[in-house]
């Protein structure tokens, strides 16, 4: 089964829904079916989405993003330093 894809805007706006709904006195299990989602994903998204804004959502994706590309580049010059000492020593 193909999986959906939401978008950030469209989760954090279920989530609004979801709260309004909740206030109303709906349980999580009726609110979940309503936005068409499991009660799994529906927390899984409050965890990570819960009080955000459209744009700070945005915004940490893209650090999300960044770290991953920092954090490649570390791992390569650490790689190339290895290399380096490893030929220094002259066990090659």
């Amino acid at each position: 089964m193909k999986r959906k894809r939401n978008t950030h805007e469209k989760i954090i706006t279920m989530l609004r829904e979801a709260e309004l709904l909740s206030n109303k006195g709906k349980s999580i299990k009726e609110i979940s079916r309503k936005l068409g989602i499991t009660e799994q994903t529906y927390y899984r998204w409050r965890k990570e989405y819960g009080g955000m804004r459209v744009d700070q959502a945005k915004r940490l994706k893209e650090l999300v993003k960044e770290n991953a590309r920092l954090k490649k580049l570390v791992a390569e010059c650490c790689l190339d330093i290895e290399i380096l000492k490893e030929t220094l020593r002259g066990n090659y």
